[in-house]
């Protein structure tokens, strides 16, 4: 498992395409943070802030609003990581090599996603440099940082694990790609709908399944037990999937 972990997160750092993805990413939230960060230290908003009750400090404002907006770049930007992952090895005929190796499926489907895992973590440390750049100037919540910090982590491990599952399903990486953003948008866009059934607080409720309804709580730092939950359970969903689907393609033939 740690071989193919290790051997995906090397691939990857070959890849021109990670190296622009980090690139990318780190623009993006960089100019933000800026922005954010100029927009706070304002006379005015000091003032305004000031005069509300229990107002939210530095750390609620700047990381939540950063760990949010990176939460959206990733959803754009993962399904050309994930894409790559299985689907890669089938249009270079290596797949049969990778099956054929004396490691279980489990061991070569989790080595996939611990390897795309280690670089987002790669990742995740360059962006909180951001927030830790606000030791300069004040204190942190170190609370509020680590409930954004997990959450991010807990998004990244179900979008790997969905589109993980999205690869093994075709040949080309693009409709890999094109359907695991789908996926994300589909997950991230059930918040949206309309409620179902009479039972308007469980599982009848559509908003309950999206994503970002589980993402937003640990943004504002309220840690709950169920939103972890759910994306353990939606990353070992998935897993699992991809594990019966490589060992399908193994055991009847269906490798191209």
């Amino acid at each position: 498992m740690w071989t193919i972990a290790g051997r995906e997160l090397r691939s990857l750092f070959l890849s021109p395409l990670a190296w622009a993805i980090l690139a990318a990413v780190q623009v993006i939230l960089g100019l933000f943070f800026r922005d954010m960060l100029l927009y706070f230290i304002r006379p005015d908003v000091q003032a305004s802030l000031a005069n509300v009750p229990n107002a939210p400090g530095l750390t609620a404002i700047l990381a939540s609003d950063l760990f949010g907006s990176l939460g959206i770049v990733l959803l754009l930007m993962a399904p050309l990581l994930t894409m790559r992952l299985v689907s890669e090895e089938r249009r270079n005929k290596t797949l049969p090599l990778l099956l054929s190796a004396p490691m279980s499926m489990t061991s070569i489907v989790l080595g996939k996603f611990l390897g795309l895992m280690g670089f987002f973590l790669i990742m995740l440390m360059m962006v909180m440099l951001m927030p830790l750049s606000l030791l300069l100037g004040g204190a942190i919540d170190w609370g509020h940082l680590g409930s954004c910090l997990l959450g991010i982590f807990l998004l990244l491990g179900a979008l790997t694990a969905v589109g993980l599952y999205i690869s093994t399903l075709t040949t080309h990486p693009t409709v890999a790609a094109i359907s695991t953003f789908a996926a994300f948008l589909l997950l991230w866009m059930l918040g949206s709908f309309e409620k179902v059934g009479e039972d308007q607080t469980g599982v009848l409720n559509l908003a309950y399944w999206s994503i970002i309804k589980h993402y937003q709580p640990l943004l504002e730092g309220l840690f709950s037990t169920a939103d972890v939950v759910y994306y353990v359970l939606l990353m070992a969903l998935f897993l699992v999937l991809s594990i019966y689907r490589l060992d399908a393609c193994d055991s009847f033939g269906l490798i191209p």
